[in-house]
């Protein structure tokens, strides 16, 4: 999988090589991070500080998302997005949000679908918690796919991300702090959520082009 098939050279310059809109993008993504923190915090007391990055999925992938594209600033009008200075730290960084991205945003999607129910409607808070939820974090993968583009992996950071996202797996089910649904989740979700882990690292090896220049 080609990564530039999906996401054309003329839309990384439009919106990662252009100034305002970088800035729009890194702006609407902090601002989305807030809006899901607010979201979770109200059902977190019984969670540790430190574990906040585990328990808020969704916050999370945004928090890595708006970091990878403001990597992207100080070469901003010097050097085309695409040909953007990599290194170690930065190759685990995009990994990391391209993973959280792509995971979080096709499992929110599932998740919601697998008891649509209790979610689908056409009434203005239905608009919101079924259809507004459910684009917004699909666009999560759209947004990884920008990444991919402009970063690089290695195999460490791809096995880190497994192993982490894995970690996240066990948290959220094993210990009970899977995201709020308005259900309890059953084997079905769990063998979905292992299994997005698995396929977004593997999307992950395929989108990216690796720190040596090798896919």
């Amino acid at each position: 999988m080609d990564a530039a098939r999906l996401v054309p050279d003329r839309y990384v310059e439009y919106y990662l090589g252009n100034g305002p809109s970088l800035v729009w993008l890194i702006v609407v993504n902090a601002t989305a991070f807030l809006v899901g923190v607010r979201f979770y915090v109200e059902t977190m007391p019984g969670v540790s500080t430190f574990l906040w990055p585990l328990y808020g999925d969704s916050p999370t992938a945004l928090a890595l998302a708006t970091l990878s594209l403001a990597t992207l600033l100080p070469a901003l009008g010097r050097t085309s997005p695409l040909a953007s200075p990599t290194n170690r730290p930065l190759a685990y960084l995009h990994t990391l949000s391209f993973v959280w991205l792509v995971k979080y945003g096709l499992w929110t999607a599932v998740a919601l679908n697998l008891r649509p129910a209790l979610y689908v409607g056409f009434t203005p808070a239905a608009l919101w918690n079924y259809w507004g939820i459910v684009l917004t974090h699909l666009l999560f993968v759209v947004e990884a796919l920008l990444i991919a583009r402009v970063g690089r992996t290695t195999k460490g950071a791809l096995a880190l991300a497994l192993a982490l996202l894995f970690a996240n797996d066990v948290f959220d089910y094993a210990f009970g702090f899977h995201p709020p649904l308005r259900y309890e989740p059953g084997t079905a979700l769990v063998a979905v959520t292992v299994a997005l882990s698995v396929l977004s690292v593997w999307f992950a090896a395929a989108a990216f082009e690796s720190l040596d220049g090798s896919r």
